[in-house]
């Protein structure tokens, strides 16, 4: 498979110039960074500092509420916390080609007058760091690493950086050769491992030669060597109570990866910042293997594949003769505006598209909501949809009659597999595997007549094998028969129009891991997702309607 990448710059004004992350609580409880765009979008209106912002103009149905951080869904009105965190600014790699730099060949130029503070957060962190160190007193001073012997003047080669703009004076000495830069982080870690000091001649005094044993740098440690002096720095750095920032190990062959965690760690332990290596957690997509005779079919439920084809127009029903079911006309208009047009309800609607065959001035009021509208603004709105015969309501969402979707054809699997789910040890696990293939797009679509993508299929989904789990999949049957799991639009995470996306009902795609918040455990997903299949006017209900 090939996909198509590309590289992007951020402004230094921006979000990611900044290192300011905006991020919302997935259902799990823990934070899930926005896309770099969206994150851009609204850091923008919330130094310009409007109340909120409607992120629809980038695809995405959703507004940013800045006086109570959250986030809410123009369509399900769930709300989201949100906040603003600020990290590490994102390496703007644009500009001029800026000039060598080397680590100090000697003492001389070690010893040169240092250059003014920088105010990147980068080093103010640093700074901080230090500070608290050295606040500590004189038994926390041990941890801080020995200065370098002179580097020969060979190593002080410098190989050419990235493009890149010109660093500020205090991080000039950042850039450098690798070479040297490892094997000054060798010593560094050595001389800041009591584990290590056992090394030193038995002959000298105690703490008297320790200053002069030469510690043996990164080239001469084997791979278990430099992990266990790793692992005896972190337990020391924590152990004292130094404040530590966590470095993920970057997994390769090479055996300098797993002290040094890449160049991330080499240049925080360059600059003094103690340095804390863990192993990121491993996402588990998917389930063990699973033989065709371990499958089974669900109890209740017949078959074990829905396929979905074309829509089928439907005939007869003009759009007046359909709303006239859900609407009783008002002869007094209240003294408000019709939500539709924005307009006085007492004067006519001030819709300005293709004129429907219904006065303007009319006005009607919905049975079941009690909401007021322009009958002409209504009939207008029902031609602009799915003219399925049914109607939502534009205020409060009431669906009136059986909502459907315009979800492209495919098939859906549903059976059950003998592995629990994280958080459901006591049953097993219901899989779903959606597959829609690309096609080109029908008259209800956004761009009929035009070629739709539909990445990332077949895709599986997983559910609980209990009662709740079980009346989740027969509603999300009902709600698939109606086409409105998927929809043709722009993906939020790859940014590509025309192509499949999620129609606003979430699934767990995630067997044994929850990294991503779309995986297990997660105790309130069962009732989220009961919650957005009502939404769309899928309740226990409908079960008796599919079979009426």
């Amino acid at each position: 498979t090939i996909r198509p990448v590309r590289r992007s710059y951020y402004d230094p004004s921006s979000a990611p110039g900044k290192g300011v992350v905006w991020e919302w609580e997935n259902d799990s409880g823990s934070w899930t960074p926005y896309d770099m765009d969206v994150g851009i979008t609204i850091q923008r209106a919330y130094e310009k500092q409007h109340p909120w912002v409607d992120l629809s103009a980038i695809g995405f149905c959703y507004v940013i509420d800045f006086a109570t951080m959250g986030q809410i869904n123009r369509q399900t009105q769930r709300k989201r916390r949100v906040r603003r965190r600020l990290d590490m600014v994102y390496p703007l790699v644009s500009g001029t080609l800026p000039k060598s730099q080397s680590w100090p060949a000697s003492p001389g130029a070690a010893a040169a007058p240092p250059a003014p503070a920088c105010a990147c957060p980068q080093c103010l962190l640093v700074m901080s760091v230090k500070a608290t160190v050295s606040a500590a007193g004189p038994g926390a001073a041990t941890l801080q690493p020995r200065k370098a012997p002179p580097v020969p003047p060979a190593a002080a080669k410098a190989p050419v950086l990235a493009p890149g703009p010109k660093a500020p004076d205090g991080s000039a000495t950042v850039r450098g050769s690798l070479k040297p830069l490892a094997a000054q982080g060798g010593r560094q870690q050595a001389a800041s491992t009591p584990a290590l000091s056992s090394a030193s001649s038995t002959g000298s005094p105690p703490g008297a030669g320790s200053a002069k044993v030469s510690r043996p740098g990164l080239g001469t440690l084997n791979r278990s060597h430099l992990q266990r002096l790793a692992i005896a720095q972190s337990r020391v750095l924590i152990a004292s109570g130094v404040p530590t920032v966590p470095v993920k190990n970057l997994t390769g062959s090479s055996p300098v990866n797993p002290a040094l965690a890449g160049i991330t760690g080499i240049l925080m332990s360059a600059a003094g910042l103690p340095v804390c290596l863990t192993r990121p957690p491993k996402l588990v997509l998917h389930p063990p293997p699973v033989s065709k005779s371990e499958i089974q079919s669900i109890p209740g439920i017949s078959h074990t594949c829905r396929k979905t084809t074309k829509k089928q127009a439907k005939k007869g029903k003009t759009p007046e003769e359909v709303l006239k079911k859900y609407l009783q006309k008002v002869r007094h208009p209240p003294d408000e505006d019709c939500t539709i047009c924005m307009e006085r309800l007492s004067a006519p609607s001030g819709y300005k598209g293709p004129q429907p065959a219904v006065k303007p001035d009319l006005v009607g009021k919905l049975v079941k909501c009690g909401h007021v509208f322009h009958l002409h603004c209504l009939v207008a709105m029902y031609n602009n949809g799915n003219k399925d015969g049914s109607l939502q309501c534009p205020t409060c969402k009431t669906i009136y009659g059986v909502k459907t979707g315009t979800q492209p054809p495919g098939k859906m699997e549903y059976h059950i597999i003998p592995h629990a789910l994280p958080g459901h040890s006591d049953c097993k696990t219901i899989r779903i595997i959606y597959n829609i293939p690309p096609g080109v797009q029908g008259p209800e679509h956004p761009n009929p007549g035009k070629s739709f993508t539909a990445r990332g299929f077949p895709r599986h989904c997983y559910l609980p094998d209990s009662e709740k789990g079980r009346k989740v999949l027969k509603l999300l049957l009902v709600a698939w028969d109606r086409r409105l799991i998927f929809a043709i639009g722009t993906s939020s995470t790859t940014g590509e129009s025309d192509t499949v996306i999620w129609n606003e009902i979430h699934h767990k795609t995630e067997f044994g891991s929850n990294l991503t918040g779309h995986g297990y455990p997660d105790i309130n997903y069962l009732d989220n997702v009961l919650a957005e299949l009502a939404a769309q006017g899928i309740t226990e209900d409908s079960l008796v309607q599919e079979k009426d």
